[in-house]
């Protein structure tokens, strides 16, 4: 008899792997319907990683957006999942258990059935609580065994690792091939090996198509006993995301396997709405070359759920680098130039740090640290100039144990610097926090929400979720969506006019009516080379903040002349503080020399800015959030002595 074959859309990946942003709510609610009608879903992966924390930086509240999103699925009987990264939650940096636990059951009440549970660093002990919350909220415990291909990722070291975690109490296990290299013949004998050890524990494969290996692995797998492949659909599928849905089914149908009809005419309106998503404003954040296949990825292994952001990431940093080379006297690059140098780097990186499989946050830890390093070395400046704290604490060990070792040049790094290395329980590292989050939303008179859902999305999104709160991160992101349509228009006006020159910038600031919780903004933004500044403003009776529309504060603009310039080191965001519990410096304040003062985050890490010497900070030119540039002056510190 035939063996049955189900289906999953990973409806958030598919986003989160083409660009930066996701639908909103109401995009969501419209498009579940037709979701539902082409009746081929057994599952369909709703919320959790990024998806969440996106609602937050458009100024949406999450927890509308889950309930919402996930009812109709549950009415229907479609399985809702949602994507945990164990010690991490939600977020790129580790969460405090008792906000772990919250997590899962806020989730749950909000509709979600299955939580797929994985650690970037294959470290069981990270997932083992997350199975013993999830129980406890009600939840199915998918956990998930992070794939990569190296020397010490074997097909042995995988099936020890599922067969550690059945045992512990894991229902399921996600075979997570995150970047798609994983091969065909290793993936069916780690299938086949969980099968035969444990035939009743369903097994589901997630894979990205970019290397090419996706729908080979996926037929692999079923021979092995997989019993749920996840897929993605046009105009989202292949490329930076996964096999499509029409091919994996066309396939494993010729293989004899009972696989559901899809109702096609549903199906082309849910592909007609992804375009009108994507067409509204998703697109402008959305990489053509996404859309490729690329063997090169074979190499570096970079997972298709970073792609997105990592091509905007070099499109921004390709600006500083040329910035410096012209300075220089030095051609410019291409991005093609910077992205060959990022996946040579990379590949010169990974294994110097342990081999941590490149999956969030971890892949980003090492893509931005092989950004760094050709940044610095493009300036003449050495490998491993720069890392940032995060990747410090993955190398230190408390993240959880990293499956390789270190190099001597990394572990001489780290006692030149006096770091020491932890081998204990991860979580330890991280104390509950969530009284502390309650009596500062006491304190600020915000509600905690229903199921404390509000609670929780403080405590495990600070940042973020005061930036809602305030309007500012709804203000923010129209600013920028009209910026990009106006660049957008720009570009297709001077085409049309002269299609051998490049495009022009808007001369004129453009406007924008803006609506942050029933209060009227107007939003005006303006372009490098205008006759105004390049920063947003808005205006406004409310007493909501505007943005500040002071341009960047550079060497050649400054109006202080006493005491030494704090340079801003990359390109990013500049804050005080990582943490809303932390101390932030301010005018007056005394520091040491290499004392940490403040922080550029970029590529999702912070990177710590210390000072150059002792004195007395006699003036801070940035505002928490605002955007900086490299060398644009964040402080200045007056020396102790005048």
């Amino acid at each position: 008899m035939s063996r049955e074959i189900k289906f999953c859309l990973v409806f958030r990946d598919m986003w989160q792997s083409a660009g930066k942003y996701v639908p909103r709510v109401d995009q969501l609610t419209h498009i579940a319907p037709a979701i539902i009608e082409m009746g081929c879903f057994a599952r369909v992966e709703t919320n959790g990683g990024g998806f969440e924390q996106v609602n937050l930086l458009f100024g949406e509240n999450p927890n509308k957006a889950v309930r919402d999103w996930t009812k109709p699925f549950n009415e229907a009987g479609i399985q809702t999942q949602m994507l945990d990264r164990a010690l991490n939650g939600l977020r790129m940096s580790p969460v405090p258990a008792d906000v772990r636990q919250l997590f899962y059951q806020v989730k749950n009440a909000q509709g979600t059935d299955i939580t797929r549970t994985f650690c970037g660093l294959n470290d069981v002990r990270n997932i083992k609580s997350s199975i013993r919350f999830a129980h406890e909220a009600g939840m199915i415990s998918q956990c998930a065994l992070s794939i990569t291909h190296s020397p010490v990722h074997t097909v042995e070291y995988y099936t020890t690792m599922a067969l550690d975690l059945i045992e512990s109490g894991a229902d399921e296990i996600c075979i997570k091939d995150m970047a798609g290299i994983g091969r065909p013949h290793s993936l069916g004998l780690i299938v086949a090996n969980i099968k035969k050890a444990y035939p009743e524990i369903p097994v589901q494969y997630h894979s990205h198509a970019g290397p090419g290996f996706s729908v080979a692995s996926i037929l692999a797998v079923c021979d092995a006993g997989c019993d749920y492949i996840d897929v993605g659909m046009e105009p989202l599928s292949w490329g930076t995301g996964h096999a499509d849905l029409l091919t994996v089914q066309a396939m494993l149908k010729d293989a004899g396997y009972i696989v559901p009809e899809i109702n096609m005419s549903a199906y082309m309106k849910v592909r007609s709405m992804i375009q009108e998503f994507m067409d509204d404003f998703l697109g402008l954040y959305i990489s053509p070359k996404n859309r490729l296949m690329n063997s090169l990825l074979i190499a570096p292994g970079l997972p298709g759920g970073m792609m997105g952001s990592l091509m905007a990431d070099l499109e921004s940093n390709l600006v500083t680098i040329n910035k410096s080379r012209e300075k220089n006297k030095e051609l410019p690059l291409s991005l093609d130039d910077l992205l060959i140098k990022l996946f040579d780097e990379v590949a010169y990186v990974w294994p110097r740090v342990g081999y941590p499989p490149l999956v969030t946050p971890f892949s980003q830890y090492v893509k931005n640290l092989a950004l760094m390093n050709v940044m610095q070395m493009l300036k003449g400046k050495e490998r491993w100039s720069m890392i940032a704290d995060d990747i410090w604490d993955m190398l230190l060990g408390k993240a959880g144990r990293l499956p390789g070792e270190l190099a001597p040049e990394i572990l001489e790094k780290a006692k030149a610097e006096g770091r020491e290395f932890f081998d204990g329980d991860p979580q330890d590292n991280y104390p509950d926090a969530l009284n502390k989050y309650r009596k500062m939303m006491n304190e600020k008179h915000w509600e905690v929400g229903e199921d404390d859902e509000d609670l929780f999305e403080y405590a495990m999104h600070p940042a973020q979720y005061e930036a809602y709160k305030s309007g500012k991160a709804k203000i923010d992101f129209l600013a920028d969506i009209a910026k990009r349509h106006a660049e957008k228009s720009s570009v297709k006006k001077e085409v049309a006019a002269a299609p051998t020159t490049g495009f022009a910038m808007p001369s004129t600031p453009q406007i924008l009516n803006v609506d942050v919780n029933g209060q009227p903004y107007r939003v005006t933004v303006s372009f490098q080379g205008a006759p105004t500044d390049n920063t947003a403003t808005a205006t406004a009776p409310a007493p909501v903040a505007p943005t500040s529309a002071a341009p960047p504060i550079t060497k050649e603009n400054s109006v202080f002349n006493e005491g030494s310039e704090l340079l801003s080191p990359l390109e990013g965001k500049f804050f005080l503080v990582k943490g809303t519990g932390d101390m932030p410096v301010k005018v007056g304040d005394t520091v040491k020399k290499d004392q940490t003062v403040c922080y550029i985050e970029a590529m999702k890490t912070y990177n710590a800015v210390s000072a150059v010497s002792d004195g007395v900070i006699t003036a801070i030119l940035l505002n928490s959030g605002d955007a900086v540039s490299e060398d644009d002056i964040l402080m200045i510190i007056a020396s102790p002595h005048g």
